[in-house]
């Protein structure tokens, strides 16, 4: 195919009728008429030979084409913008730009604000989003940082991507205040019959301790499955389950919050937080400036950072 013959407006005509499954929305959002975007899907309907948006009703849905075709747009189109929007030198002061990371509630909780706070200060015209990350974004991670600047997450679930190592946590087991096993202790047997709170559980979707606690042979009973950290204290608080929580996350919580962290009674690895991106991105100054500014807010955030002038992805196993 001879690139030099297709008309790239269509690539973003596209990206946005996909997005918003709706033409007028989709018009709305480019700033053009109705007639002239229909006009366009009738091109990309003859290019691909399919009808791509079907009306259902009042609605329209994608085929199956455009379905496959929903991701590609969208980050051959963010790849378009990075290209002419690149500048040999970032100016964080001028700067307009919204800077994506995915994250999980845990991560928002330690370094958030941190990071927010950095970013005013030195880059005020900016926009700072966090996205959840989920288990579908961590599989094809690799796809998804080509439209995300980063994503913080431990080490054990990403390969093969550029990283920078922020911070270590520990896992520790929780349990309400008033169980009488928050004083008496956990053992191995308590935690294969006591109920669970789980978050990401599933064949794919875990946190690294209880991937640990599986390779000993215990199969928790999972009575509640959560995909968030932060809710989990208060769906222990009052009950006789138990879950699994990172140390400076349970640090937060105030007094009040009727949950007792207690030590895992099976060996854990640490957790190490770190920062993920597209090697793509390894010499963008644009890019560079923020995974700095990143490292920076752990180190304000957490204090003394993981290593000086080390990555520990170098020099650590990776943590399952």
């Amino acid at each position: 195919m001879n690139l030099a013959s297709l008309d790239l407006n269509l690539l973003v005509s596209l990206d946005a009728l996909l997005q918003q499954r709706s033409v007028t929305r989709a018009a709305a959002q480019m700033g053009l008429s109705q007639p002239a975007l229909s006009a366009s899907l009738a091109r990309l309907r003859r290019h691909f030979g399919d009808e791509l948006l079907t009306r259902v009703g009042n609605d329209y849905r994608l085929t199956p084409l455009a379905v496959q075709l929903k991701e590609l747009a969208r980050i051959a189109v963010a790849g378009v913008e990075r290209v002419f929007t690149a500048q040999p030198e970032f100016d964080p002061g001028s700067s307009t730009r919204e800077f994506t990371l995915l994250v999980s509630d845990y991560v928002v909780a330690i370094l958030g604000d941190t990071i927010a706070e950095l970013l005013a200060e030195e880059a005020p015209h900016t926009r700072l989003r966090f996205t959840p990350h989920s288990p579908a974004m961590v599989e094809r991670a690799d796809q998804v940082l080509l439209t995300a600047d980063v994503m913080l997450l431990p080490h054990g679930f990403i390969t093969d991507l550029s990283h920078r190592d922020l911070y270590r946590d520990e896992w520790v087991c929780v349990l309400a205040a008033d169980n009488p096993l928050a004083d008496e202790g956990l053992t191995i047997e308590h935690l294969e019959t006591l109920p669970w709170v789980a978050t990401y559980h599933g064949q794919t979707a875990s946190t690294g301790a209880a991937r640990q606690l599986r390779t000993l042979g215990i199969e928790p009973h999972v009575q509640v499955v959560n995909e968030h950290f932060l809710t989990v204290p208060a769906l222990i608080a009052g009950s006789d389950r138990v879950a699994l929580l990172q140390r400076r996350l349970i640090d937060l919580l105030p007094l009040n919050s009727g949950v007792r962290a207690l030590p895992c009674p099976f060996e854990v690895s640490p957790l190490i937080e770190a920062m993920w991106w597209h090697p793509v991105f390894d010499d963008d100054p644009e890019h560079g400036w923020l995974r700095d500014l990143v490292v920076r807010a752990a180190e304000l955030a957490v204090g003394t950072p993981v290593a000086t002038g080390i990555d520990l992805g170098d020099v650590l196993p990776q943590q399952k």
